[in-house]
């Protein structure tokens, strides 16, 4: 007598089971029935469905981190390079992302990889190592461009790491040092510009005013006598024996 019970209450577990289904806030659920698609996306809460009949594909509308692995690359000056990635992105439109392509997240990757490739073996080694926000942005307008009839939305590409031979890295170290010193240079021969400037004009007010050329000359002096010097030689001024060689010449 039990029997039919039990089958009833089998029947009834496995019809929950398999008709009711929960999506949370950031997941939205793609229904099939009989193969065809039912509507447009279900979710956020429960979701019934028919079981056998219906099938139900979950999607998630969470930004997705793809890390795209190094790519070989030789850029446009002939330079082999390995370059990696990381690509954001996410889901917009759950319908187009399940019928529109076999799987986004193979298929986003493999494009992320190709576009990679293609983009950086257009620019030249210099621009990929100090403009690298451009580049940012041209794969991430080219990425969108191309994911776009996939429901899919790229909001972000950050080239990671560039690995250079170590031929390049000790070219590159070698041509920092002589920037380098080609800066110091220039920067001490602008002081020896300035100084001599300078001077030119301190000498111009020293002539057109004697006595503040005296008043120098004896503030050396006393620069000098308080430095511990056995011997201290000076010139003598013309102007202060001057009265004494008129008077002799007389």
């Amino acid at each position: 007598m039990w029997l039919p019970g039990l089958f009833i209450i089998i029947l009834v577990v496995f019809f929950l089971a398999s008709a009711i289904r929960i999506l949370n806030e950031y997941e939205r659920g793609v229904i099939f029935r009989l193969g065809r698609v039912l509507g447009s996306p279900k979710g956020p809460g429960l979701i019934i469905l028919i079981p056998i009949i219906d099938k139900m594909v979950k999607v998630s509308l969470r930004t997705v981190v793809l890390d795209v692995p190094p790519q070989d690359v030789i850029t446009r000056d002939n330079v082999s390079i390995k370059v990696n990635a990381v690509v954001y992105f996410r889901v917009i439109e759950p319908m187009k992302a399940i019928i529109d392509v076999e799987n986004f997240l193979y298929a986003t990757s493999q494009l992320s990889q190709t576009t990679l490739r293609s983009v950086l073996g257009q620019a030249e080694l210099d621009d990929l190592l100090s403009h690298r926000e451009k580049i940012n942005e041209r794969l991430q307008e080219i990425l969108d461009t191309h994911t776009e009839p996939w429901g899919i939305k790229v909001s972000n590409v950050e080239v990671k790491n560039v690995d250079l031979p170590q031929e390049m890295q000790r070219a590159i170290a070698r041509q920092a040092e002589a920037e380098r010193e080609r800066r110091a240079k220039v920067i001490g021969a602008e002081g020896e510009y300035q100084a001599a400037t300078r001077l030119s004009e301190a000498s111009d007010i020293l002539s057109k005013n004697p006595m503040a050329l005296q008043l120098r000359y004896l503030q050396t002096l006393i620069e000098i006598s308080t430095e511990k010097n056995s011997t201290i030689v000076f010139p003598i001024p013309i102007d202060l024996i001057k009265v004494f060689t008129e008077k002799l010449t007389k």
